[in-house]
C-alpha cells in the first residue's frame, strides 16, 4: 500500500515537473525528481513516462522537450518545489467522529501524506493513524476532546471542509 502511494505521488510530481519546465533529457528529469525528493532510476522513469503518456514534442523555439498528453490537465508554473509541497499537502475534505475514532477524507491518493503529517505532529490525543487511498482512520485517546482534536488537526492539515 505504501509503495502505491509513493508511486502515485511520484507520477504526480513528474507531471508537475514536465508541466513547469522545458526538459529535453531523462537525466535532466531525473535530477529534478531528485531535487523534489523522489530519487529514481532511469528504468523506473522510462516506465513512468510511458504510463503517463509523456512524450517529446517541439516547443515554440523548435527544441524537443518532454510534454504532457494533449488533455493538458496542468498549466505551466514557475516554482516546481511549491507545487510539490501542494501535492503533498492537499489536506482534509472532512472529519467525522465515532467514540474514540476519527475518519478523515482526503482527495484520492493523498491519505498517506496527510496521515504522515498527523503522525509527525505528535498530537497528544492521537494514538495513531491508518491510511488508505482517500481515507484515514485516526485512533484517539479515551475521552479525547473533539474540538481540541479538530483544532490541532487544523493546525497540521489544511482543510477544505472541516
Amino acid at each position: 500500500m505504501r509503495m502505491n502511494q509513493s508511486k502515485s505521488t511520484r507520477l504526480e510530481v513528474i507531471k508537475m515537473i514536465v508541466s513547469s519546465q522545458e526538459l529535453s533529457t531523462q537525466d535532466e528529469l531525473l535530477l529534478e525528481l531528485e531535487k523534489a525528493g523522489f530519487p529514481s532510476s532511469q528504468g523506473t522513469l522510462s516506465r513512468d513516462l510511458r504510463q503517463l503518456r509523456i512524450a517529446k514534442g517541439h516547443n515554440e523555439a523548435g527544441l524537443q522537450i518532454y510534454m504532457l498528453p494533449e488533455r493538458r490537465r496542468y498549466q505551466r508554473v514557475s516554482d516546481t518545489h511549491m507545487t510539490v509541497q501542494q501535492i503533498n499537502r492537499l489536506g482534509a475534505l472532512s472529519v467525522k467522529f465515532s467514540q474514540n475514532l476519527a475518519v478523515v477524507r482526503t482527495p484520492p491518493g493523498h491519505a498517506s501524506h496527510v496521515a504522515y503529517d498527523i503522525d509527525n505532529a505528535q498530537i497528544e490525543e492521537v494514538l495513531g493513524t491508518i491510511a488508505g487511498d482517500d481515507t484515514i482512520l485516526i485512533v484517539l485517546t479515551e475521552g479525547a476532546d473533539r474540538p481540541a482534536v479538530l483544532n490541532r488537526l487544523g493546525e497540521v492539515v489544511p482543510a477544505t471542509r472541516l
